[in-house]
């Protein structure tokens, strides 16, 4: 190239063809091919998916073991998985050492709670209706647990233990943490020196140590310190415990939607004239929520997992009713298939919870930001 006195010029360079990322082609060239490093890893993937898919799904369908088959037949062919033993052994996984014969009473009170659960889903349902009728079903679900009346014979907590216990410490848990988590997030971002010390100070113990260490004073050291005569029931001393780390770990998420928040939401509140409760109410919590549903979600999925660790404290929840079942002697040989029963239960509930944060983050953010 050439200017007009006749003299070369610079050699431009030519320009680079940015690759199109439309259809599927383009999506796999960005994602998964961006580079060397991507694509080597992309192909070991492949790689692992071949060598190990096809062994693996034909252990855990084709060759395996399924209804009432015989366990001797299970013990001498590991070909495949045995998911007889899901079937002669899933009443103690599900229910753990409830009543046998009571046992349609944790189950219609499951089907409640996922229905009620189901219900919630849809934005349209949003209203004080949707409280009464939590009300009702977390009432209708205790009432069913204990009995005692029309008829029901009495169940001691203690029997309690697989699914529906798992249910009660989470779901109680979110319930009742989740409202103690607004005030400790906003006692903490407050003006008045006692209120956020004790907030402050309520925070930092809780969140600096784990879980089990809550369950274990709860269950082992506060029976110490009560008068003699005086107990507190183990699976109430646990729910407690796991209301109170549930409260703070939400506090600091809400606490950081509330600082995200610019200046100018609370000066046009003040503006209008509103006063400290109703500016909190209408104004600046549902927009620091609705900031922070991602990391809420991801806390309550954690604590519906940690549930497991009540195991610890004497309570037969999923995972320790599960270990139960492989306890028996004549099955100890299919602990796998056990384990993986309660992954997928695990899996179900926790999927299932990040999905719907997804798409409620999507429904309140609008239908452009993605």
């Amino acid at each position: 190239m050439s200017n007009q006195t006749g003299i070369p010029g610079p050699i431009l360079a030519r320009p680079k063809i940015a690759m199109s990322t439309k259809g599927t082609l383009g999506w796999l060239r960005a994602n998964l091919f961006s580079n060397w490093w991507n694509a080597l890893l992309t192909v070991l993937a492949l790689w692992l998916i071949v060598s190990y898919l096809p062994p693996l799904i034909d252990w855990l369908f084709i060759s395996a073991h399924w209804g009432a088959a015989d366990r001797q037949v299970c013990f001498d062919d590991r070909s495949g998985a045995c998911w007889s033993m899901i079937h002669e052994k899933y009443r103690l996984i599900l229910f753990g050492r409830y009543t046998y014969a009571e046992q349609w009473r944790p189950l219609v009170a499951i089907l409640l709670v996922i229905c009620t659960i189901a219900v919630s889903c849809r934005r349209k349902h949003w209203s004080r209706k949707l409280i009464y009728l939590w009300a009702f079903t977390l009432t209708a679900f205790l009432a069913l647990m204990f009995g005692g009346f029309l008829g029901l014979s009495y169940i001691e907590t203690s029997l309690w233990g697989g699914l529906p216990l798992t249910l009660v410490l989470s779901i109680f848990g979110m319930v009742a943490g989740f409202p103690i988590a607004i005030l400790l997030a906003l006692g903490r971002r407050s003006h008045m020196p006692a209120i956020k010390a004790v907030c402050v100070g309520y925070i930092e113990l809780i969140r600096g140590v784990p879980l089990i260490t809550l369950l274990f004073m709860a269950s082992f050291m506060l029976p110490l310190f009560l008068p003699t005569g005086v107990s507190i029931n183990e699976l109430l001393r646990a729910q407690v415990a796991i209301i109170m780390f549930v409260s703070a770990y939400v506090a600091e998420v809400i606490r950081g939607g509330l600082q995200a928040l610019p200046k100018g939401q609370f000066e046009a509140a003040a503006a209008m004239g509103l006063g400290y409760w109703q500016t909190t109410r209408k104004i600046i919590m549902p927009q620091a929520i609705r900031l922070v549903i991602p990391p809420i979600v991801n806390t309550f999925i954690g604590m519906f997992k940690d549930t497991s660790l009540v195991a610890i404290v004497g309570l037969t929840d999923l995972l320790l009713a599960a270990r139960q079942a492989i306890a028996d002697p004549e099955w100890r040989f299919a602990f796998i298939e056990a384990y993986l029963f309660i992954a997928l239960i695990y899996f179900c509930f926790c999927f299932f919870m990040s999905k719907y944060s997804q798409y409620l983050e999507y429904e309140l953010y609008g239908r452009t930001t993605h």
